[in-house]
């Protein structure tokens, strides 16, 4: 598990420079107003399409596969929004890294903490559902003001961006587990924490079974839901950081508890689990990380989606 992490001096080696200045850029960018943040996440995401070709490509397809009866014209709409989103996702990130607690607070609105509450009456600990929503950095950071919890994350590659990443996350957090530390998470929901733990993504064959997601009717989707859910006996609660539109800040919507879960075969837990991520998806479709090959992983012997 790991804990508030120390500087070390090796980060200031010339390798890292680029990574400080782009650093220091963002950290003096998210100081600015936040109705001007707003225009300039939105603009430079827009400008970025030009750039990021492939990313796209890969949005649309995605939004292809998911959506086939939605107007092409809506989807086309829908990639636009979506990109005006990833360019506010790299200042909602600085913003979950840099701003004080006093200003996030200012710019949120919370709904269902009592349901957190009912779960910590029970005894019991919570599998925080969350999507990769662009706005994940920042939602995280406010339900960690609220209720500290335990992040799930993958280590950076690079050094540096995994101190000020780690950093950044454990200003609300009481700690942070490896993705892979099944045991950790496990261990920690026995003991009544709460567990962030993101199941959307496709992480590839191992440990994964091919389930309906959208209209995608054989996606890779981990298993790793059962498992915390069958060893740890966690309350299941979704939770929905979304952006409002015009600059008018956020809201961080916390779900009841997933009902009949079920604990007695895998396959049909991850059915279960993609719907559950689905209805989160859909409560603001153009916040969702569809720059992501999700589709990537097919069963032996099918074609490549993309």
């Amino acid at each position: 598990m790991t804990q508030v992490p120390t500087f070390n001096r090796s980060l200031l080696h010339p390798r890292y420079w680029p990574t400080w200045i782009g650093l220091g850029l963002l950290y003096l960018l998210v100081q600015l107003p936040y109705p001007l943040i707003y225009r300039l996440g939105c603009g430079i995401g827009r400008f970025s399409m030009r750039f990021l070709k492939r990313r796209f490509n890969i949005a649309q397809r995605n939004l292809e596969l998911c959506f086939p009866d939605m107007p092409q014209q809506q989807r086309d709409q829908l990639v636009i929004k979506n990109f005006e989103s990833v360019g506010m996702g790299l200042f909602e990130t600085g913003m979950a890294w840099f701003w004080p607690d006093w200003r996030i607070e200012r710019w949120f609105k919370v709904s269902g903490l009592e349901h957190i509450q009912r779960a910590r009456d029970n005894q019991q600990g919570v599998l925080l559902i969350g999507v990769h929503f662009l706005t994940l950095e920042l939602g995280a950071r406010i339900f960690g003001i609220h209720n500290p919890g335990v992040g799930v994350y993958r280590p950076h590659d690079n050094k540096l961006m995994d101190w000020i990443q780690t950093k950044g996350r454990m200003r609300s957090n009481k700690a942070m587990l490896d993705r892979k530390d099944l045991k950790g998470m496990i261990r920690s929901l026995k003991q009544g924490d709460i567990i962030w733990y993101a199941p959307d993504h496709d992480y590839g064959p191992r440990s994964s079974v091919f389930v309906p997601f959208f209209a995608v009717d054989k996606a890779a989707t981990t298993t790793g839901t059962y498992l915390l859910a069958r060893m740890g006996k966690p309350a299941i609660m979704p939770f929905t950081p979304r952006r409002l539109p015009g600059g008018k800040g956020y809201e961080l919507l916390i779900h009841p508890a997933v009902e009949n879960f079920p604990l007695d075969n895998e396959v049909v837990a991850a059915a279960h689990m993609n719907k559950v991520v689905e209805d989160e998806i859909k409560l603001a479709p153009e916040q969702y990380m569809w720059l992501h090959r999700r589709f990537k992983t097919r069963p032996k012997g099918e074609p490549s989606l993309y």
